[in-house]
């Protein structure tokens, strides 16, 4: 079942949108006129990238950045390139564009842990 993030649009040049889903958060980074989605995830502790409200990149908008850690990420690729979790990489979200909307497949996200 497809998911709708939001317009393309709304994702300012050179910057980066947060989003909370049941299943979990995401991010959207436009980058060059490219648009790459990943999951709000740091892959050294698995908590989320950012402490503000779609804070996701340093201070240039070049490298997306874990507040927490100080890791840096290529935006094209999410793989790490500085920090404690060197050579892992963001989990990558496929998506497709419809009229402008930037919609996800359910699928595309992982399984929500087992409830306790």
């Amino acid at each position: 079942m497809p998911i709708t993030l939001c317009h393309i649009d709304e994702i300012p040049d050179a910057g980066a949108r947060g989003f909370s889903l049941a299943q979990g958060k995401v991010f959207a980074v436009k980058n060059r006129q490219e648009l790459f989605i990943y999951l709000n995830r740091c892959p050294h502790l698995g908590i989320p990238l950012e402490w503000e409200p779609h804070d996701f990149l340093d201070a240039e908008g070049r490298y997306i950045r874990c507040a927490n850690h100080g890791a840096f990420f290529l935006p094209e690729s999410g793989e790490c390139i500085q920090g404690p979790c060197l050579g892992d990489s963001l989990w990558s979200i496929d998506y497709e564009l419809v009229n402008g909307m930037i919609t996800i497949a359910e699928e595309e996200l992982p399984a929500l842990p087992a409830p306790v």
